[in-house]
């Protein structure tokens, strides 16, 4: 057997990286998906006839090809910059394929799942593929809303927040109504806000931003009065004025609160969007699903959703850099 030593001279001398056994059974995993899907018939249901190869079962032979290019080429051309992250995506690539072709069996193969509520991986593709103008246009909408209506919650919050933290007189008279009228789900005033506001977009951003109102006023009240007195009185020996205190003291010190309630108020917006989108909207993701579903089009529904939570879910990350930027002193210190 070769010692530590050897094989670090080897690699030192340019040893092309080895190929995981992960990756191996990943590639065998992709192609085994693929030959699944293109040679094993589908179950006819109903008056349908058996399908075969299709465009989208070569999409997957692609996929597997794509696949072991990339491994071979960081194999023998020694790109550990494109092998790594493969090797450390193996163990995934092999649960997903493992999934892809369980899901396959259920559906179009064995047909166990009843259709058309349950569609087969191809489905999916084939919505993506045809319907993608009315899914784009949907996520261009809810993109607006959810903006217009975050960065409105975010602004009133950080400023409600800030404003009872600071002082005591107005936080005896907002704190009592927060408590009373904050945990109120933003959903329930829906009927409300559909009868006040001169349109459904209004009243959906209005929503957005009392889901997100709520989290970042609490948050950042809690961050603005747990900070240190003693930090004041070293900025007033120094004759540092209020609007001082409050924007180079108070503020930063209670970013860490803040962060967290943006992403309270971000987790929460996202539920309220959904809701707001199936009441009167005439595009956005929420309606989508909606119209999806009265068309029986579950294929084209199961694809929203998927990109529902792609979007979401970097929206999410998106903050968490913006978080580890500010607060470089604190990076790492909340996972995502």
């Amino acid at each position: 057997m070769m010692s530590s030593e050897t094989v670090s001279l080897a690699r030192q001398a340019g040893e092309p990286p080895r190929i995981t056994l992960a990756l191996q059974l990943a590639i065998v995993g992709w192609w085994a998906l693929a030959a699944l899907m293109i040679y094993w018939p589908d179950k006819p249901v109903g008056f349908a006839a058996p399908r075969f190869v299709s465009e989208t079962h070569q999409l997957f032979v692609l996929l597997a090809a794509a696949l072991t290019l990339a491994v071979l080429a960081g194999r023998f051309l020694a790109l550990s910059s494109l092998l790594q992250p493969l090797r450390r995506a193996a163990r995934w690539l092999i649960a997903l394929a493992l999934l892809l072709a369980v899901w396959e069996f259920v559906t179009a193969k064995l047909a166990l799942l009843p259709a058309p509520f349950f569609a087969p991986p191809r489905a999916l593709i084939e919505a993506w593929a045809t319907d993608w103008p009315r899914l784009g246009d949907s996520v261009l909408h809810s993109l607006r809303l959810l903006a217009l209506g975050f960065i409105l919650g975010s602004i009133s919050g950080f400023i409600t927040g800030v404003a009872i933290g600071w002082s005591r007189g107005l936080g005896y008279w907002v704190h009592p109504v927060l408590r009373f009228l904050g945990p109120v789900p933003s959903t329930a005033l829906l009927p409300l806000s559909l009868y006040f506001f001169p349109s459904s977009f209004s009243a959906a951003i209005f929503l957005i931003a009392l889901a997100t109102w709520f989290p970042v006023t609490v948050l950042t009240w809690s961050g603005v009065a747990s900070v240190d007195q003693r930090y004041y009185d070293v900025a007033r020996t120094l004759g540092a004025s209020t609007l001082f205190l409050i924007a180079r003291v108070a503020i930063p010190a209670s970013l860490p609160h803040v962060f967290v309630g943006l992403f309270m108020g971000l987790g929460a917006s996202f539920s309220v969007l959904v809701a707001a989108e199936m009441m009167g909207v005439k595009s956005g993701l929420g309606w989508y699903l909606q119209w999806a579903q009265g068309w029986a089009a579950y294929a084209n529904m199961y694809a929203a959703l998927i990109v529902m939570a792609l979007l979401f879910s970097s929206l999410i990350t998106l903050l968490f850099a913006l978080r580890d930027r500010l607060l470089a002193w604190q990076r790492g210190v909340v996972k995502w």
